[in-house]
């Protein structure tokens, strides 16, 4: 696909592009953490497996924080922990997306410079537009020079460094007005992960860089990483204990083999049900709107792509439930005690719930077990700030993830599915919900749920405009038809709680 820019354009980008890429020779100095034998060993195991140098390194540097993280549980608490994480985070960045670990390094700085020269009122702004204008260029650049390609660069890290950064510059925003007493109510909602002061610079850099999280998240607040690093989370002032401290082991096996299973499931069933051509995915049409599948009926057509999208989730629940123990490993995924002593739980580390959102009944519930963190950033960070707005939040979710169309095309269908379930929840729940988890109202709306997410999420994968558009059209647009229908029809019914009025 060409790109078709005005030409002045098109130079003036290639020299911003070419300016960017002239400091290459003073950072390349900086990947010093990992040895070239490492890195020989890496390239001998992608020939030897056939699995390409860029996909393997991001597996291994998955797997690695397990053994990382073993080292920092036994690392005394303190500065020790932070700096351990930061020095292994680098490195894990500096394996596998090389010289590219210096963006993170450098919006980190940025940031954390923002935050000492301005007040918290001014840094909760220019913290989020500096870290959302960063993460746009890096898209910009990935999008320009390698337009539909899916090869890992710097931005993945960075989209959740940008979660942390705008989330800290809220909490300490937040914080400051606590110490006030001037709390609003978005304040007092975020008061638990309200942060007093600035974190120390190692200290923050512990953060940013967190070996457990730097690849794939999870994005949770810096009061979650902090309290793991201090021993306040397992420790009062004294020393003593703040309950019975429970075994890591499970919490850290269970999402560790499930992860695993998934990664399985992926690569057999994308193997079997290719959404791209698998054979040049970033050029070639890809196998939902080819000839061959076009020329079968639409609801074979539909099915190939419910089994195409859903063998591509399993690539996802592999990172986040990997990730999740390699947080849990270390305790930082520990929730803490409550009142009384008892364990709270370890839902700080866990991005997703596969059996929730796989059989969820309604959008609302679906998106609280999808991607978990960023969830909560948009919920707490865009969505409360904004009086409620879904058209910002999904604008803004849509923005981070970058400037393919398909993207838009997705995140901005969602609120017309928002719309239809609101009203349903109003209109029709009261009618013919009845009460059961089971019962054929909830197996209707689960199915229906599955099927319109389905058909919304598509241009997602598909990135492409054209793409996007045909497969849409090859529907007849048909998700959207139902909702505008389903909105307008059920809207004529009387609210259940209005009673009916009598015949004159």
């Amino acid at each position: 696909m060409e790109r078709v820019l005005p030409e002045f354009v098109r130079v003036g980008i290639e020299k911003m592009i070419e300016y960017a890429y002239s400091f290459e020779p003073y950072f390349a100095p900086t990947v010093v953490l990992v040895p070239a034998f490492v890195k020989e060993g890496v390239e001998s195991l992608s020939q030897t497996t056939g699995q390409d140098v860029e996909t393997l390194e991001y597996l291994l540097g998955m797997l690695i924080c397990y053994p990382l993280g073993m080292i920092m549980l036994s690392l005394p608490h303190g500065k020790v922990k932070h700096l351990f994480s930061f020095i292994l985070g680098a490195f894990l960045l500096q394996f596998t997306i090389g010289i590219q670990w210096i963006h993170q390094l450098i919006s980190s700085l940025v940031a954390y410079a923002i935050f000492l020269i301005f007040p918290a009122k001014t840094a909760k702004t220019l913290v989020p537009i500096f870290a959302m204008v960063y993460i746009t260029a890096g898209h910009l650049h990935r999008q320009y020079i390698n337009y539909l390609g899916w090869d890992m660069d710097f931005t993945g890290p960075q989209m959740v460094l940008t979660m942390k950064l705008y989330s800290l510059a809220y909490n300490l925003y937040d914080g400051d007005l606590i110490k006030k007493g001037k709390a609003d109510r978005a304040a007092q909602k975020c008061a638990s992960t309200a942060v007093a002061s600035l974190p120390g610079i190692i200290e923050y850099l512990g953060y940013t860089f967190c070996f457990a999280t730097v690849l794939a998240g999870p994005a949770y607040e810096y009061t979650f990483y902090a309290h793991a690093c201090d021993g306040s989370l397992l420790y009062d002032k004294s020393g003593k204990p703040r309950g019975k401290i429970p075994s890591q082991v499970w919490p850290t096996v269970r999402p560790l083999l499930g992860s695993l299973v998934c990664l399985g499931i992926f690569v057999v069933g994308s193997g079997m049900y290719p959404l791209l051509n698998p054979t040049d995915p970033q050029n070639a049409v890809p196998v939902v709107i080819s000839d061959e599948m076009l020329a079968k009926p639409a609801y074979e057509r539909y099915a190939y792509s419910w089994l195409a999208l859903f063998f591509i989730r399993f690539k996802y629940y592999f990172a986040w439930m990997n990730a999740e123990g390699a947080n849990n490993i270390w305790y930082a995924g520990f929730e803490g005690f409550d009142d009384k002593g008892k364990p709270k739980g370890w839902e700080v580390s866990n991005n997703i719930d596969v059996i929730q959102f796989e059989t969820a009944p309604n959008l609302k519930t679906l998106s609280s077990a999808w991607n978990k963190k960023t969830a909560n950033w948009l919920a707490k960070y865009v969505y409360i700030r904004t009086g409620g707005s879904l058209f910002a939040t999904y604008g803004m979710s849509a923005f981070w993830h970058g400037f393919y169309p398909g993207y838009y095309l997705f995140f901005m269908s969602v609120p017309l599915l928002a719309f239809c379930e609101r009203l349903g929840r109003k209109k029709l729940t009261p009618r013919f919900d009845s009460g059961n988890k089971w019962g054929p109202y909830s197996i209707i709306c689960r199915l229906v749920t599955s099927l319109m997410t389905e058909y919304m999420i598509q241009p997602f994968q598909l990135l492409a405009f054209d793409w996007a558009v045909i497969n849409w059209k090859n529907y007849y647009f048909a998700g959207h038809l139902i909702c505008v229908v389903f909105y307008v029809l059920v809207s004529m019914l009387p609210n259940p709680a209005t009673p009916k009025k009598k015949d004159a």
